[in-house]
This record gives C-alpha cells, structure tokens and sequence, in this order.
C-alpha cells in the first residue's frame, strides 16, 4: 500500500492565497471609506445637534472595528503555529468581533441616554440643512462600500445563510475560505447601515422642512439603536459558540458520525468533538474503532479525506484503535445527549 501523509499539501504554503489577498483589498477600501465617513458624520452630527447622525455613526465605528478585526485575523492567520499558540492565531478575530460588539454597546447606551433626555426637555435645536447634507452624504457612502465588497462570482456557501457555511459538495477537499465570509459579512452589515441611513435621511428632510418636528431626531435615535442592537445578536451568538468550544452551526454531530462510521472496517466511533476557531476554520477529533483485519492506515486516510471533503474541516485529528466489545457498555465511548 502507497504511504498516506497526514497533510494533503507536502510543502505548507506561505503568505495569503490570490482570494484572501482580494478579500483584503476589499476590506481595506471598505474600511478606508467607513473611517472616513464616520469622521465625517461624527463632525455632522455635532455641527447639526443630532442624535440620529451621531448614533448612524455609531454603527459604522461597529463596522470599521469588524473590517479590522477581520483585517487583523487575515494578517495573523500567516502567522505559524508555536509551540504556546499550537492553533495559530486565528480566534483573534472572533476576540476582534466580541471589541466591536461591546463597544457599539457602549456608545448606542450613551446616545441612548442622550436621546432620552432631549424627550423630556425640549431645550435643543437641530440644524436641518446640515442634517439633511451628513444624511444624503452618509447614503452615498454606504452605496460606495456595499460596491467596493459587492462579490462577483459564486459564493461557496451552499446554503441559505449568507455568512455562515454549509457542508461542501462531494469531492471538494479545499478548505473553506476566510476571507469570503469576512467580505460577505461585512456586504450584509453595510446593506443594514445603507437602511439605516436611508431612515436618518427621511428624518432630516422631515426636520428640515418642519423643524417643529424637531422630536423626529431622538425618536429615529430610539428606533436606529434597537436596530443597531439588534444587529450584534447574531455576532454575539457566533461569538459565544466559538469560544464555548460549541459544534459549528453548519455542521452537525449525527452526518459527521454517520460519515466515520460508513468508512469500510470501521465499527465505532466514539469521543467525537466538533469545534471551531473562527467561523471557518473548523476542526474534529474522534477515536474510530475497527475490525482487526482492517488497515488502520487505510482507515485513517479514508476517514480524513471524507471529513475534509464533505464537512470542511481544516484540521482532523483521529486516533484508530481494534474494537472490543466492552465498549457498548464503556460509559465513556457513549454519545452526547441532545443539547
């Protein structure tokens, strides 16, 4: 039998690959014109007194910290794994996004409070005509980033949920790819922003041409920051799967058993572990037990390259052990009940 290496690839590759290298030219014009705007907005907001600007604003210091983390994990991912750091450094972007999450928190709080304030003491005037212009230009800005991440192409996520992933096609043996769901993720933030903005623009004009209805300013602050929220709750629930050690969302516990357990000579699977470091970069380990006239070798190549294939996995670790029948009874080789 022809020797089987554990690693597809003989010669690790270095630096980022073509699509990681567009994934961040995108992100790096993407980010360059969110900070810019933001600046910008953040100027606006003050010089025209609203709220609305201001918490607009707030979403997209959320968005650059999210492009930059994704930016930051990019750059680390070429980073090689040490002798501390045995993964890499690949669940700083998930650190990055849990930043971006608690700082949009802290800054709609304020503006929140602020907002509430203005409700209850009429005493502020809002400048429409430099409302109206920060919101105009605020749309345009989100236009020109929704185009400068806009993706061409196929995606490879073969599912419904834009930003997560799906097991790949049979025969695929490509790892998924980072910087596509960065880049798509950051598309869907921005096209919620270019709502938002188009919300804040419809209340400048109303203030503008009736700025007795000046109490359109906080009340669109209360409605754009539940929105603002809103927004972080899938972040958030992504983030405390990954760093819960929580089973990829995309990949379930009973088709990767059902695929060790088909592999020929194999009779058990047990300690089977799914996890991820990011939301792409996914890994399994699991004991397989098997006939003692099966090659473990054999098993163990076969077993990999359908869990690389099917489900994606960048990293499988599998120990192979003869079967005994003791273990139905073993309470440790028992699977996990149902969350």
């Amino acid at each position: 039998m022809a020797f089987q290496h554990c690693h597809k690839d003989s010669v690790p590759q270095s630096g980022l690959s073509p699509e990681r290298l567009k994934a961040r030219r995108q992100l790096c014009a993407a980010c360059t014109v969110c900070f810019i705007f933001m600046a910008g907005e953040v100027v606006g907001g003050y010089l025209a007194h609203s709220l609305a600007i201001m918490t607009d604003a707030a979403h997209l210091l959320a968005d650059v910290g999210s492009m930059m983390a994704s930016l930051f994990s990019l750059w680390l991912s070429t980073r090689p794994a040490t002798r501390t750091m045995t993964f890499g450094w690949h669940r700083s972007e998930t650190l990055g996004a849990l930043a971006s999450v608690v700082s949009l928190w802290m800054v709609t709080g304020i503006l929140l409070y602020l907002a509430f304030l203005r409700l209850l003491h009429s005493d502020y005037h809002i400048e429409g005509g430099a409302m109206l212009l920060t919101a105009s230009i605020a749309v345009c800005a989100n236009m020109l980033m929704a185009f400068v991440l806009h993706q061409t192409g196929p995606p490879h996520s073969h599912g419904s949920r834009g930003t997560e992933y799906a097991p790949l096609e049979e025969g695929r043996e490509y790892p998924l790819s980072l910087g596509n769901t960065s880049v798509r993720a950051a598309f869907v933030h921005v096209l919620g922003d270019l709502l938002q903005s188009l919300g804040v623009l419809v209340a400048s004009i109303l203030i503008y041409f009736k700025p007795q209805y000046k109490a359109a300013d906080p009340i669109s602050t209360f409605l754009f920051s539940i929105c603002a929220l809103g927004s972080t709750a899938p972040t958030l629930r992504d983030v405390l799967r990954i760093l819960m050690e929580g089973a990829p969302p995309s990949v379930g516990f009973e088709p990767v058993r059902d695929a060790l357990l088909s592999v020929p000579g194999v009779r058990a699977a047990h300690d089977l572990h799914l996890w991820g470091l990011t939301l792409s970069y996914h890994v399994a380990s699991a004991h397989l037990a098997i006939d003692s006239t099966a090659d473990p070798e054999a098993v163990l190549a076969e077993a990999s390259s359908r869990l690389c294939s099917r489900f994606g996995f960048s990293s499988c670790t599998l120990q192979v052990e003869k079967y005994h029948p003791e273990m139905a009874q073993c309470p440790y080789c028992r699977e996990p009940p149902q969350a």
